[in-house]
């Protein structure tokens, strides 16, 4: 017993990771080692809404209440202080994030606006038409895809809520996908993930954003825009985003 006393105390002095994975219906954290020991795991339940069929909507600012939850939780659980913690990583659903010029949320529901329903889930499937008219271009990008898109991706997602929330559409300033808008109120950084963007926003690392598919959909206000609604820093996997976590968090 003492033997693996000990070894707990020399793994505790080298520093914990926190995981985050967060999922369609709970989001978890987990409290591990450096060499892979998981000490706690934390789970809390996720808000989901369906205001119509093939419709599923959630909320950030929930899924960013339930997260801190969970991670504070699984902190406690494992004995461990904040300062113990080297590094905490997000992993999330593929699901669209839509905020305003001052980083508030704009409501995605179809009628009258819910401002907190501001996330179209990955397996919302609203825009099956638009991803169809996107498949009909051919253009270049789609290579990158399979040739073909997806309406759970979200090219075509912002192409329905343009196209139906014309009254909201000037006012959606900032697109997320979930893990990004993690980091994101994490750190304060607005920095976007490769893969997230390479897999699901028809951005290629060799030439960026592309103008021409941009305006090809119908989306020629982001280019307008100079991408900023869909960020700039984009950063390879693995690296560290911003300087860490911000002062309020």
């Amino acid at each position: 017993i003492s033997q693996k006393m000990a070894e707990r105390k020399m793994e505790k002095d080298e520093g914990v990771v926190i995981g985050v994975d967060c999922g369609t219906t709970s989001v978890r954290a987990a409290v591990m080692t450096t060499t892979g020991r998981i000490l706690s795991r934390e789970v809390r339940p996720l808000g989901l809404w369906y205001p119509e069929p093939d419709f599923v909507e959630q909320s950030s600012e929930n899924i960013w209440e339930q997260t801190c939850e969970a991670v504070r939780a699984a902190v406690t659980a494992a004995g461990v202080t904040p300062e113990d913690v080297r590094g905490l990583g997000f992993d999330a659903t593929c699901s669209l994030v839509v905020l305003d010029a001052d980083w508030q949320p704009v409501g995605v529901t179809p009628g009258v606006e819910v401002a907190s329903r501001n996330i179209v889930l990955w397996m919302d499937h609203r825009a099956v038409e638009q991803s169809e008219r996107i498949n009909s271009l051919g253009h270049s990008v789609l290579c990158f895809v399979g040739n073909r898109i997806s309406p759970e991706m979200q090219t075509p997602k912002l192409m329905w809520l343009r196209e139906h929330l014309p009254d909201r559409w000037p006012r959606m300033r900032h697109f997320f996908d979930l893990p990004d808008f993690l980091t994101w109120r994490a750190t304060g950084c607005p920095a976007r993930s490769l893969c997230s963007l390479t897999c699901k926003w028809n951005y290629t690392r060799s030439n960026g954003w592309d103008a021409t598919f941009f305006n090809a959909v119908g989306l020629g206000d982001i280019v307008q825009h100079g991408f900023v609604p869909l960020g700039l820093n984009v950063l390879p996997m693995g690296d560290p985003v911003g300087g860490g976590l911000s002062e309020e968090v």
